[in-house]
């Protein structure tokens, strides 16, 4: 079995163990179920592992025909996957990153319903295939079908909890928001494939390739409407407000999956649209798509920040960090350059890593003590040694602390994007990172002043009679949650819960360690951003070697602004504890907390306001 065909089975695994665990799952013990759904998703990591080390270069782009429905003199109906080394890393990311919340999940929740001991885990593999599947896949439909199928599914795991009305509603919300996203993309695709008659990606960057001379309306409209749903999936400004509602609700190991991977996807899927289908002659002009994407990534890097400073519900500090990241991902992206692309794909693989380490130890906090409140959860982390360490480490990468990945790839989108980019990089990066270590440093060292007793939140005194105020207020609380743990709040944390950010860590680590990594990820960054080469790979099966460019490395500006980063994270951190901790929102930041209100009509209102941003950026 050569490399292409091995393809179809990294998506095909997770299905069958859906399937299996389906089917078989009311008459499995638990214990068994949650094996079976281990394996199947170690499988499919092993797969795609394989594939990726077996590929014969960087550049090359193993293609199988679904059906063996191949092309003739460069036309073809049929469904085509794509392997190449960036596509192959994310499928493994993926594969892997499920492993680890299924193994930190293991005998995690209340005992499940009777005879229903396989759901979790098989809604974990159907979300493992929805992902891989839209990593490979080399047509555009397909990559909707596969996105949604990771939609839906992700929409029953943020309300797993279904007995909650939290839990149904945060749900409710990311399933109305990206759903509207959805169908931006498919009519996005419909008007592609009204202009073109194709729906696979090479063809129709082939047939726009036919058409030089610039896009037309036809072809902004389109861009624009695609580009629109995978940007709300990614949360970049302003389709960002389902993100933070639905971690404050979705179990603990789905918000390890949600952004350490989901939110990344729809980042690969922008990047992957436009290389494969608009970067021609027939497409959307480069400067068009850097302005775009930079100006996108701005604003999501600096709200993001803000956002994740003033909260103190410990779900929504590191959702809204997520959020800070992608906004330096685009920043990344819209250099349109391999420099660029090779430092992004670095730091979606470390940050991976160190988030779902964090909510991990955010998962600890909450089953041991019922709260993921800052505030409430002052000194109490101090008996717990380990994921206090644990925390403030992630912390730290979270900051870009060399030689951590995040560090490293940080460093490369500075030195990609150059000038404001680098101080707009060091700036997000320690508001981000000082955010999660003035948390730690309150809840597992037990520094600064102690909060009063936590009782009913006090509304602020000027805005006493705003309902929509105090709900915003009451929405960063995280106090009297309920644990996830079967029998209540945990006496003992399990070794799983611990071994599992312990490893994230370790990878996230040895991203910026391993030499060979680095070198890979720059030449597979080469090929994905050679849209000639992609198309004539695909359609006619002859591969090109791209032009290539410097790999990602370190340098001695990066290991600075990285270190700088750091040291503003700590000092920060530092400073804010030493102040008691505000139980209202800070006045300046009221308007701010006020567009994330909660109300879907709100976010349906600004959904429509970023296709407008979106498209008066490309015209």
């Amino acid at each position: 079995m050569n490399v292409a065909q091995t393809l179809p089975l990294i998506v095909a695994t997770p299905l069958s163990g859906a399937a299996v665990l389906v089917g078989a799952g009311r008459r499995l013990p638990r214990y068994a179920a949650e094996m079976l759904g281990c394996l199947f998703a170690a499988g499919a990591a092993a797969l795609a592992l394989c594939a990726s080390a077996a590929t014969p270069s960087s550049t090359a782009r193993p293609v199988e025909w679904l059906g063996g429905w191949r092309p003739h003199g460069g036309a073809s109906v049929g469904i085509v996957l794509v392997g190449d080394r960036i596509g192959l890393g994310l499928a493994a990311l993926v594969s892997l990153l499920a492993l680890a919340a299924l193994t930190y999940a293991w005998r995690y929740f209340a005992e499940p319903p009777r005879r229903h001991a396989g759901s979790f885990p098989a809604l974990v593999l159907l979300f493992q295939a929805g992902m891989c599947g839209f990593s490979l896949t080399g047509d555009l439909f397909n990559a909707f079908v596969f996105f949604e199928l990771m939609g839906v599914v992700a929409y029953a795991l943020t309300g797993y909890r279904v007995e909650e009305a939290r839990a149904v509603q945060g749900a409710l919300v990311f399933a109305l928001v990206n759903s509207l996203g959805a169908y931006t993309t498919l009519l996005g695709i419909g008007l592609l494939y009204a202009r073109t008659g194709e729906l696979g990606l090479a063809q129709i960057g082939s047939a726009l390739d036919a058409h030089p001379g610039g896009p037309d309306a036809l072809v902004i409209a389109s861009f624009v409407l695609v580009v629109t749903g995978l940007l709300v999936k990614a949360a970049a400004v302003p389709f960002h407000f389902w993100l933070a509602d639905a971690h404050a609700v979705a179990p603990t190991p789905v918000c390890m999956l949600l952004s350490g991977v989901m939110v990344e996807l729809g980042l690969y899927g922008t990047a992957r649209v436009y290389w494969t289908v608009f970067a021609g002659p027939g497409g959307i002009p480069a400067p068009a798509a850097h302005r775009a994407l930079l100006a996108l990534g701005v604003l999501t890097a600096v709200l993001g920040a803000v956002m994740c400073w003033q909260q103190r519900h410990l779900k929504r500090l590191l959702a809204y960090s997520t959020i800070a990241h992608t906004g330096m991902f685009l920043v990344g992206l819209a250099v349109l350059t391999p420099e660029g692309l090779g430092g992004v794909a670095l730091y979606v693989l470390a940050h991976a890593g160190v988030k779902a380490a964090l909510f991990a130890c955010v998962g600890i906090l909450l089953d041991r003590f019922g709260s993921v409140d800052e505030l409430q959860l002052h000194g109490k982390g101090q008996e717990l040694r380990w994921a206090g360490a644990l925390f403030g480490v992630g912390g730290l990468a979270l900051a870009g602390l060399p030689p951590f990945g995040t560090a490293l790839g940080k460093a490369v989108i500075e030195e990609a994007a150059g000038g404001w980019a680098t101080a707009l990089c060091v700036l997000v990066s320690a508001v981000t990172g000082g955010a999660v270590l003035r948390a730690g440093a309150r809840v597992f060292l037990g520094l600064g002043p102690v909060p009063e007793s936590a009782g009913p939140e006090s509304r602020p005194a000027d805005a006493a009679a705003d309902d929509d105020a105090a709900a915003a207020a009451e929405e960063t609380t995280g106090k009297e949650e309920e644990p996830e743990t079967r029998g209540g709040r945990l006496s003992r944390i399990p070794d799983s819960m611990l071994v599992v950010p312990t490893a994230l860590l370790a990878g996230a680590l040895a991203v910026g360690l391993v030499p060979a990594l680095r070198t890979g990820i720059g030449r597979a960054a080469d090929a994905f951003t050679d849209h000639a080469g992609y198309v004539t790979a695909v359609l006619y099966g002859r591969a090109a070697e791209p032009t290539p460019t410097p790999p990602p490395h370190w340098s001695v500006a990066g290991v600075l602004w990285g270190l700088l980063a750091t040291a503003l994270a700590v000092a920060l951190a530092l400073l804010a504890v030493r102040r008691p901790g505000r139980r209202e929102p800070t006045r300046w930041a009221t308007p701010l907390r006020r567009l994330h209100s909660g109300h879907v009509g709100d976010y349906v209102a600004w959904f429509l306001a970023g296709i407008t941003l979106l498209a008066a950026l490309i015209v």
